[in-house]
């Protein structure tokens, strides 16, 4: 049985992304309809990666700023993340590797898909499809630090696996994604 029905949607902005305010009736588990209304953010999809270094025990991270943490408490509104972007039209393993040699300057090789992801289903329709990639010194193309043309302004960070994992302890890194990569890492003892 279909528990959403007579679904109208209104554009609330268009700016940036899509905010959409959605009114629909919700079939309930007693079976009575109710009317609710919700808003939600769609930015298209993303994917994101993780690459790291077994020999070395290292990772590597990025760190730029970040407008919505700004605002909700974070000082400096710089955020430490692993490499990420939006799909733009293209499949998750095409953008994700663009992505790594615009963020990183490394061009990489073969990738594993771990899983996918709603990370704020509650407000956000973006699904995010997870990486990671074995990387070496030698792949790095370029200085990386994203595009200037996308107003972007990224550090790149080759830290020690263990250095990563202490800083999601510390507080450091509050990217909910890079802590799923990092702790994929961990459980799967690949550093």
């Amino acid at each position: 049985m279909n528990k959403v029905k007579n679904i109208e949607t209104e554009i609330l902005s268009d700016n940036w992304y899509t905010l959409k305010k959605i009114s629909f009736d919700y079939c309930k588990k007693d079976g009575s309809w109710q009317r609710q209304q919700r808003e939600a953010y769609d930015r298209g999809n993303g994917a994101v990666i993780l690459l790291y270094n077994q020999e070395q025990h290292t990772v590597i991270l990025t760190r730029q700023f970040r407008m919505p943490t700004y605002i909700n408490g974070n000082e400096s509104g710089m955020l430490i993340e692993a490499c990420a972007g939006l799909l733009d039209g293209n499949n998750p393993e095409d953008c994700i590797r663009k992505e790594t040699e615009e963020e990183t300057g490394f061009v990489i090789g073969e990738i594993t898909k771990v899983f996918e992801a709603y990370m704020s289903p509650g407000s956000v329709t973006e699904i995010l499809y997870f990486f990671i990639a074995s990387y070496t010194p030698n792949m790095r193309e370029n200085s990386g630090g994203g595009l200037d043309l996308e107003q972007e302004e990224i550090e790149v960070l080759e830290v020690t696996f263990d250095q990563a994992l202490h800083w999601i302890d510390t507080g450091v890194i509050k990217d909910g994604k890079t802590i799923l990569l990092l702790q994929h890492l961990r459980l799967k003892s690949i550093l």
